[in-house]
């Protein structure tokens, strides 16, 4: 009798098995820009835009707005032998999915370019993007640079960083000693043992958690970046390192909160040149056991 068992019970984890392997979709087709749209904020001043209206300072008055990118600031390119999507960073902006998604596991490849832009074209600036997820609002809605969101920052040295764009989270986390007194910027880090503490951008807060450890690895090469959300928690990792977990979005543009689990995904242009490889997605049913909280 124990023999069906057996044969049932390794037919099941060959099922199982092949679901997750197969499981697996492409988030961009490595041709084009099909399945995503664009939005750009005003150009920075030095920009070369003929026919844009300026103000009296040179100033350009206006976005750029959805579906126009003279500056080709998003782009496909072949990178080391694969096909990349290309962000110059020129103009600060979005490339959105057209389409939302919940309950997934995401993951994707970046590498740094060389160029950088004014404003944050200086040596000791440290190049810029970020993976915005569970977006819940239009881009440029209320005059706001960054659609309402949660972000898995995407900067030198801060990958895996969390930013409640327009909206707040919870982390656990605790109060970088030596900082938050005597009018010090308070920092926190992520600590899985700690506390809850809930981040927002308002008054006084950046709404921002830092990740720990920092498994990025060396400008120039090539990053893994990975992102579970199930229900109202999502995780962070870097590189195949947890570096952050964190629990329910809630919205701030609502009469009533309203916790957010879904919405399309955002690749910031954010003043530095980015590529971005092998973006895929699966829906789950369950956090991947491998990265289950033990």
């Amino acid at each position: 009798m124990r023999y069906p068992f057996v044969v049932v019970a390794v037919l099941l984890s060959v099922v199982s098995s092949g679901r997750s392997a197969e499981s697996w979709r492409p988030l961009w087709n490595g041709r084009d820009l099909s399945g995503w749209s664009t939005w750009l904020a005003r150009p920075h001043a030095s920009s070369v835009l003929p026919g844009e209206a300026r103000d009296a300072k040179g100033n350009f008055t206006q976005v750029l707005g959805g579906g126009r990118d003279p500056l080709a600031v998003f782009t496909v390119a072949d990178v080391d032998g694969q096909p990349a999507i290309r962000i110059s960073g020129q103009v600060f902006g979005e490339l959105r999915t057209q389409a939302a998604f919940s309950n997934y596991h995401l993951r994707l490849q970046f590498k740094w370019g060389e160029k950088k832009w004014a404003p944050r074209d200086k040596p000791e600036t440290p190049r810029d993007s970020g993976l915005l997820y569970h977006v819940h609002a239009e881009s440029g809605a209320e005059g706001r640079t960054w659609s309402r969101s949660t972000e898995l920052q995407i900067q030198e040295r801060d990958v895996g960083d969390l930013y409640a764009v327009g909206s707040f989270v919870f982390v656990r986390s605790a109060l970088r000693v030596g900082t938050g007194k005597a009018g010090a910027r308070a920092i926190f880090d992520y600590d899985p043992k700690a506390a809850w503490n809930v981040f927002a951008q308002v008054p006084g807060a950046e709404g921002r958690c830092v990740k720990q450890p920092d498994n990025e690895k060396p400008t120039g090469e090539w990053n893994t970046v990975e992102l579970i959300c199930f229900g109202e928690d999502s995780i962070h990792i870097v590189n195949g390192k947890v570096v952050m977990r964190l629990h329910r979005t809630v919205r701030l543009d609502t009469p009533t909160p309203q916790t957010v689990t879904s919405g399309p995904l955002i690749l910031q242009s954010e003043g530095a040149e980015i590529f971005y490889r092998a973006l895929e997605l699966r829906p789950i049913t369950a956090v991947p056991a491998e990265w289950a909280e033990r």
